[in-house]
């Protein structure tokens, strides 16, 4: 331990000073640290005036220190200092001139001496028996409680060092906390069903320089109980991540999902996949994978999907990654890859016209061989054995005169299981070459022709829909033209008289008008003509009319209103349009003028013969809409 002595003040005396700083190893001998306390006197040195004397005064605690008196220098008179018993002492120091004699000057002052600390305590534990609880799901490498420590040193010099039994070291770990205690951490996670309680001893120990001064108070083991808690826990699956193999364009079951409750209860799971369109399907009850449809490694050469386990009835769930390795198998047949081939006129036998290759989907390695699928009287297949074979001039002689047209049908086997075999029909041009064998001129031949079943219905299905969209066309353009022609023969063809005392709701204020005139006009003949041929009171004339008060009116619409009622009640008039009283604009109204005077439309569709029939009264109305009239009604 060592310690540091200050001059907390300076104190002056007549003309007499001193300061002074110490610091020891109170394991040390007395002569191991001290502190020079420093005094200057005005007079002349080399006289007695000047010669000072130190000594330490009763009134300091003098027992354990003393002070040279010639040269003030405190030493320690122990090696016994402990911080922790006493931490601070208090010293008084006198210097007299005149070598100490009763009549030198004296001056005074006091010396604080700390004793600072060192690591002389061993760390103790404040129990021998610590218990502790932790969940099952505790998180690894978190404290699960603290050990707490006793130590008498300060806290920069406490540096405990614990020990754990080997067999739980791989368990637990300890670590300092801030405070310096102990940390119990888990190391490795923790299994209610397999282990439930754990009790081992924990040591502590520190490197000191020499022994403690509580060795044989400090508790420097202690015994740890931990009990693991129980917790639901969610299923655990068997492995982290399953893969299976299926063969493609196969149907059946694949393999086996299994996972379990960890805990005691053993509760049911149930298996389901997330992905919606998964070609897979899985038993809910035994986690059984099968195939839904058949697989095809050409489209899709591996499947991933997840399965998840729900305990019933708590509902934990966990999920894991499932890859499903989709295993070719020989389905697709070869292909045919040539250049386009073609003849000349002066080409002898066996001069190759062009070479053949194939390819395949497949993933299996294949081995193509080609030959003729029915013989050919002027061309011939010459096979390598290494997946090429050319095409060769059997006999000619070739024309452009010619009108047939040469081709060939090559076949080509991929030597797999099963062996997959194509027929392919090549058409072969006739040309005339020069002497490079370039063609010059050729003679158009036959395009190679292979078109699948697919592709042949998907044309029929084009066409097809494309007759049933004209045909619906047609019998919907039928059905209008059939149906105009039923309203132009019917009587039912009218048009509304209405009214309007003021513009208000436009075409939503047709309810009080009869309109039933105008439909029994074409039906009833004594309204069109009479026996008599003398003009008869019309019925068109007679409008229904609402009631309404009489409001305030100036000279000119009472003068309106009077010309109005002598047209509604002229029998033999001609019909004009209805006179319009505007009180005021109506906010409903979105129409504009619903004269019939300015609606006359030449480009009309509808045909107003039928106007004819309604007799000389509407005549006008027949020469508005363009028909000839005047001498129509001659008979009238």
């Amino acid at each position: 331990m060592s310690a540091e002595a200050k001059l907390t003040e300076n104190t002056r005396s007549r003309e007499t000073k001193y300061t002074g700083v110490c610091s020891w190893d109170t394991g040390a001998s007395n002569q191991g640290g001290a502190v020079e306390v420093n005094a200057t006197d005005a007079d002349d040195r080399s006289t007695a005036n000047g010669e000072l004397r130190y000594s330490l005064t009763q009134y300091g605690e003098v027992s354990a220190f003393e002070i040279d008196s010639e040269t003030g220098v405190i030493s320690c008179k122990t090696n016994t200092l402990d911080r922790e018993t006493k931490s601070e002492y208090a010293l008084v120091v006198k210097v007299q001139d005149m070598r100490g004699m009763a009549s030198g000057s004296t001056a005074t002052t006091s010396v604080t001496i700390t004793v600072t600390d060192t690591n002389d305590n061993m760390a103790s534990f404040t129990r021998k028996v610590y218990e502790l609880q932790v969940p099952e799901d505790h998180k690894l490498n978190e404290k699960i409680g603290t050990l707490e420590l006793e130590d008498r040193d300060q806290i920069q010099n406490k540096e405990p060092i614990f020990t754990i039994p080997s067999e739980h070291n791989r368990m637990f770990n300890i670590e300092l906390s801030p405070n310096k205690d102990g940390n119990l951490l888990l190391k490795q996670a923790l299994d209610y069903e397999t282990k439930n309680s754990y009790t081992f001893t924990v040591q502590v120990r520190e490197n000191l320089l020499f022994p403690a001064d509580n060795v044989n108070s400090a508790v420097t083991k202690a015994q740890v109980n931990i009990k693991v808690l129980d917790v639901d826990e969610p299923p655990v699956f068997s492995k982290p991540i399953y893969t299976f193999n299926v063969m493609e364009e196969r149907m059946g079951n694949i393999g086996v999902i299994t996972a379990t409750d960890p805990d005691r209860a053993k509760k049911t799971i149930r298996y389901s996949i997330l992905d919606k369109d998964c070609p897979i399907g899985i038993n809910p009850l035994t986690g059984q994978l099968s195939t839904l449809r058949t697989l095809d490694r050409e489209l899709e050469a591996t499947h991933r999907f997840q399965v998840k386990a729900q305990e019933e009835p708590s509902g934990l769930e966990s999920f894991v990654k499932v890859d499903i390795i989709v295993d070719d198998i020989n389905d697709n047949k070869p292909e045919l890859v040539v250049d386009e081939i073609f003849v000349c006129e002066n080409d002898a036998s066996n001069t190759v016209i062009g070479t053949l290759r194939a390819t395949d989907k497949d993933d299996q390695p294949a081995s193509f061989s080609f030959d003729l699928h029915s013989g050919s009287s002027n061309f011939s297949i010459k096979d390598y054995g290494n997946n090429t074979a050319d095409i060769m001039v059997k006999d000619g002689p070739f024309s452009l005169d010619d009108p047939k047209d040469y081709t060939v049908n090559v076949r080509v086997s991929d030597g797999g299981r099963p062996v997959q075999t194509s027929i392919t029909t090549l058409a072969i041009k006739s040309c005339r070459c020069d002497a490079r064998r370039i063609p010059t001129q050729c003679k158009a031949s036959a395009q190679m022709m292979t078109m699948s079943v697919h592709a042949l219905i998907a044309i029929l299905l084009c066409i097809l829909t494309i007759l049933v969209i004209v045909i619906l066309f047609v019998i919907r353009k039928r059905y209008q033209k059939d149906s105009l022609a039923n309203i132009k023969n019917s009587g039912d063809i009218h048009e509304q008289l209405v009214t309007y005392d003021e513009e208000g709701g436009g075409e939503m204020d047709t309810n009080g008008y009869d309109v039933s005139i105008l439909s029994s006009a074409c039906n009833d003949g004594s309204l069109l003509r009479h026996p008599d041929r003398h003009p008869h009171p019309s019925l068109y004339a007679m409008v229904q009319k609402p009631t309404h008060p009489t409001a305030c009116k100036g000279d000119m619409a009472v003068m309106i209103e009077v010309k109005k009622d002598e047209a509604d009640h002229d029998r033999d008039g001609i019909p004009y349009d209805t006179l319009h009283i505007y009180g005021y604009e109506g906010p409903e109204s979105l129409a504009g003028s619903l004269s019939s005077l300015e609606s006359s439309s030449t480009g009309s569709n509808l045909d107003y013969d039928f106007l004819n029939d309604w007799g000389p009264r509407f005549r006008t109305l027949a020469e508005l809409y363009g028909v000839d009239g005047p001498d129509y009604y001659h008979q009238y």
